[in-house]
């Protein structure tokens, strides 16, 4: 799976629809083009589409999206750390992008997380919110949970804006 149709549900109570831009404002991209962000973007053979990522809401202040943990373990069966990572620097990114507009991109420059616990089976879902949104650098923090609303991860990204 690269994106969420229209019919999926998310996990995450209380969750927008998927392709819904929740608090978007007119001519932001929704989860379902979010690759129109992008002049080149391929999701083909992309960590995005290689994790199973899912995009359930993208503004640039905020953006919401899930993986499954079934393909993203590390050998003892939990999430891989970096799984919980990958899918919270990729959530701040969207958003950053979001936020820089066209003829601007966005880029991680620093990334920090602490994992709370593991888990084993079913979906991941993290919520990126803005902290920062300036003219050259934007700042997220994201929280990545289980299906039960437990925190799994909370992590913290800063982007450069280009151009």
């Amino acid at each position: 799976m690269t994106d969420t149709s229209a019919s999926a549900t998310p996990s995450a109570p209380g969750a927008a629809p998927a392709g819904t831009p929740t608090g978007a404002p007119t001519g932001t991209p929704t989860a379902l083009d979010w690759r129109a962000l992008y002049t080149s973007a391929d999701p083909a053979g992309t960590l995005f589409e290689r994790m199973g990522m899912e995009l359930l809401e993208l503004a640039p202040d905020r953006a919401v999206g899930r993986i499954p943990v079934a393909g993203n373990t590390q050998p003892a069966g939990l999430l891989h750390g970096g799984a919980s990572v990958a899918l919270a620097e990729t959530l701040g990114s969207l958003a950053a992008q979001a936020h820089a507009g066209p003829g601007r991109n966005a880029v991680g420059i620093e990334v920090s997380a602490t994992h709370h616990r593991g888990v084993r089976e079913g979906w991941v879902t993290g919520t990126a919110t803005a902290l920062h949104l300036g003219r050259s650098t934007a700042s997220y923090e994201i929280v990545v949970t289980d299906e039960a609303g437990k925190r799994v991860c909370t992590a913290r990204l800063t982007c450069m804006i280009l151009g």
